[in-house]
């Protein structure tokens, strides 16, 4: 049996209530998807549940092998988060930042980075993460954590998304 208990006690939840709430619904959560339909679904539906976090930036790391679906994973997000640019992934500059215009997001700014090329923490240093973990107005999407682990703080949210034998996708929150 699963109890659904309603912790609302306000009309507009708090930043706190609402991360609490994306945290408890999310974590320990595994979902096989098994088309590109299902896996865009799926990554379109974590951008519309995700809460900005009450101190700091709310930062999402992304792992998984080359060819996984990082990048496409953040795509979805940032398409379903409004930005109208095309979103590549970027592997060679390392950063990119784009602003969500209007009253209806939750954040003022997406900024995705791809560490893959990093060999340290501090290669963040010079693209002003620390700065930028300083804003809660910014969703940073990190892909490839575990090359500058020594220098990340505590993510919001760890996604892993793992490619199975018959090419669908296991995609696990933490």
């Amino acid at each position: 049996m699963v109890a659904v208990v309603n912790l609302q006690w306000a009309p507009t939840p708090s930043r706190e209530w609402a991360l609490f709430h994306f945290r408890r619904t999310m974590r320990g959560m595994e979902k096989v998807v098994t088309t590109l339909e299902a896996f865009e679904e799926e990554a379109a539906r974590f951008a519309r549940s995700i809460a900005p976090s009450p101190r700091g930036a709310t930062l999402v790391t992304l792992s998984g092998e080359l060819g996984a679906g990082k990048t496409a994973f953040t795509k979805v997000i940032a398409r379903t988060l409004g930005v109208e640019v095309v979103v590549n992934s970027p592997t060679f500059v390392l950063e990119k930042i784009y602003l969500l215009a209007g009253s209806t997001h939750k954040f003022a700014r997406l900024v995705h980075i791809d560490a893959y090329r990093l060999e340290k923490g501090s290669d963040l240093a010079p693209l002003g993460f620390d700065e930028l973990m300083q804003d809660t107005n910014n969703l940073i999407l990190l892909e490839w954590p575990e090359k500058v682990i020594d220098a990340l703080p505590p993510p919001s949210m760890k996604i892993a998304i793992a490619v199975r034998e018959d090419d669908s996708r296991t995609i696990s929150y933490d």
